[in-house]
């Protein structure tokens, strides 16, 4: 692939199919459990995954949950006389994190550059905390222009796709670029490249569709037999929900995020709760976690790392020694990413935070700013290498 190319697929809305090739769900895709079976596979946080669900329940009656949501959303510290000192050894900390487990992506630049020469770079972005700020308000998570400026640029250079919880619309409504692929509900809404014809058989749920260009892509949908239970549970989780101040429940097309960031913390349980309740009738779906949100999924093997190496064969990347992937991201939910990367030492995943914590990435950034000077150091890189 030319890597001085642009690459360009405007992804609006789904498009009406040009040809249609959906002849169902892979096998490697079919739900974990069959329709009938307890929940015990339904809960990835720090609660064992075999446990029964009355197991599950006492949990979250017991402050498992609670614990959980605490953990993974921590409140940000305010800045007093008397909490200085300790904000300095959290300082003190962190610079050792840095330099122990996951050196900063800025400061490692030129490892990154040396690592990159003569390699076809493939770059995979996060939206919310990486692209944008975290914010109170999720339908406010607005990029700034300078940033869209900068993954404009990069992707000028080098194929480029943001893989999101978000629905895909929505995180296109955000972006408003068509040079980027875009990949939406964890990467189970993907609209991308045309496929080589060799490997269109490999992917069932793959639609040869035109975009509002006219331009011939991929639409994959994994998840399409779940929209009506998707549906369903968004409508239910509204109600259930609404006596919750501050609670916002969020329909992402093929998962459900139910927002808790502005409900007083005494009611987190209760959320959990209602949650975990409702999906005692969907055994099929499971509950994930993110910062200050829960996520209600279809049971299917995919992931982020599934949508990384699906686009990667869509761009005819795959399997090859001279292609270097890189994945930016700051959620758990970034991590299966960030793991397939690893296997093999195919690619650098980037985590986007500025607490400690375990991850599968290679290095990290602070926060969105460092995310775009690092794009920025992507494209002044290119330019300089003349290739």
């Amino acid at each position: 692939m030319d890597m001085k190319s642009n690459h360009v697929a405007s992804v609006l809305t789904d498009p009406v199919p040009m040809s249609k090739s959906r002849l169902g769900i892979h096998s490697s895709l079919l739900p974990c459990s069959p329709t009938g079976m307890s929940l015990s596979p339904v809960l990835y946080l720090t609660i064992p995954r075999k446990k029964p669900i009355l197991g599950i329940l006492d949990d979250v009656r017991s402050g498992g949950w609670l614990d959980a949501m605490k953990s993974s959303s921590p409140p940000p510290k305010k800045m007093t006389k008397e909490s200085s000192t300790v904000s300095d050894e959290n300082e003190v900390e962190y610079s050792s994190w840095l330099q122990l487990k996951y050196p900063s992506a800025l400061a490692s630049f030129e490892r990154i550059a040396l690592h990159a020469k003569d390699k076809r770079i493939a770059l995979f972005l996060d939206y919310d905390g990486t692209l944008s700020p975290i914010v109170d308000n999720p339908d406010r998570a607005f990029m700034s222009d300078a940033m869209r400026l900068a993954v404009k640029e990069v992707a000028k250079h080098f194929p480029t796709a943001i893989i999101s919880g978000r629905s895909r619309d929505k995180v296109y409504d955000f972006v408003g670029l068509t040079e980027l692929y875009y990949a939406g509900s964890h990467g189970m809404d993907i609209m991308g490249p045309v496929r080589s014809p060799e490997s269109v058989d490999d992917h069932l749920n793959c639609i040869r569709s035109t975009d509002e260009q006219g331009k011939e892509v991929n639409l994959f949908q994994p998840a399409s037999e779940f929209l009506p239970m998707i549906d369903e549970v968004f409508r239910s989780l509204v109600k259930k929900t609404k006596a919750i101040k501050g609670a916002t429940v969020e329909n992402n097309k093929f998962c459900v995020s139910v927002h808790y960031r502005n409900v007083d913390e005494k009611d987190w349980t209760t959320i959990a709760q209602r949650v975990i309740d409702l999906l005692k009738r969907f055994p099929r779906l499971r509950l994930t976690h993110g910062r200050k949100v829960l996520e209600v999924r279809p049971v299917i093997d995919w992931d982020k790392g599934k949508a990384v190496e699906f686009l990667l064969e869509s761009l005819g990347l795959s399997n090859c020694d001279d292609v270097l992937p890189i994945y930016i991201g700051d959620d758990r939910t970034d991590e299966d990413a960030f793991k397939v990367l690893r296997e093999g030492n195919r690619g650098f995943g980037i985590l986007v935070s500025s607490k400690l914590k375990d991850s599968k990435a290679f290095y990290s950034l602070r926060e969105p700013n460092e995310v775009m000077e690092f794009l920025n150091s992507l494209v002044r890189w290119k330019a300089s290498s003349g290739v």
